[in-house]
């Protein structure tokens, strides 16, 4: 999955010229249907536990993100956006009202790809090498960085989610409303937590804090991680 979010201007044009016809005139831009595809679950349901349990993930991914999908072809079906990338659909119906229900699903379709991908069992339990001394440099240590994601992450008022960035050459932490992600406003997501009910409630109750402390303690590959860091 690509996780950087840097485009050129050229193709930055493009997306916008995309946007702006299908807000236009949409009857313009028809195209043979292109699926949107959910990506397949990198590992068994129950292979978050006991973090995250298999039942949560099987409503979590097997409803909840199915369905993003699902809405998103919907509502894409024989338009421009449909020939899109999952990346360039978020990127041509962001800061759009009339596209916001496709901005929503985009986004939230999105926002999961980077959130399972980043559970894929093995490798490092801390991050190394250059992502572990921009941690260092940024917030001090590993164990301020959790204690300060964990804080972020319960800013966000009501659904959301907390992210660590990097942008400008720097790491950058961010509590963003419902399905709004890095990718819209030019930033690389290293990590993504879901503070949506639906990721943590059935395990944790209200208990979000909790719930993020645990995924930051037991389940990130930093591995993963490292490689969506931009070189």
């Amino acid at each position: 999955m690509t996780s950087s979010i840097t485009l050129g201007r050229r193709r930055m044009l493009s997306l916008a010229a995309v946007s702006a016809t299908v807000f236009a005139a949409p009857a313009l831009w028809t195209r043979p249907a292109r699926a949107f595809d959910h990506p397949a679950l990198p590992y068994d349901d129950s292979a978050l536990e006991p973090v995250i349990s298999a039942h949560t993930v099987g409503l979590h991914y097997g409803r909840h993100h199915a369905g993003y999908f699902r809405n998103l072809n919907r509502l894409t079906e024989g338009t421009a956006l449909a020939e899109l990338s999952l990346e360039e659909a978020v990127q041509a119906s962001s800061g759009i009202p009339s596209l916001q229900p496709v901005f929503n699903n985009a986004g939230q379709a999105w926002n999961h790809v980077v959130y399972w991908d980043q559970f894929v069992p093995g490798g490092p339990s801390a991050p190394e090498g250059r992502l572990a001394g921009m941690i260092d440099e940024t917030f001090g240590d590993l164990e301020t960085f959790k204690e300060q994601f964990v804080s972020t992450a319960g800013s966000v008022f009501g659904s959301g989610w907390a992210w660590l960035t990097y942008h400008a050459g720097q790491l950058w932490l961010e509590g963003l409303r419902n399905a709004d992600n890095p990718l819209a406003h030019g930033r690389t997501a290293l990590i993504g937590i879901d503070v949506w009910e639906h990721a943590y409630y059935l395990d944790y109750e209200n208990r979000r804090g909790e719930h993020v402390r645990a995924v930051l303690d037991s389940l990130i590959n930093w591995s993963v991680v490292a490689d969506r860091l931009p070189s």
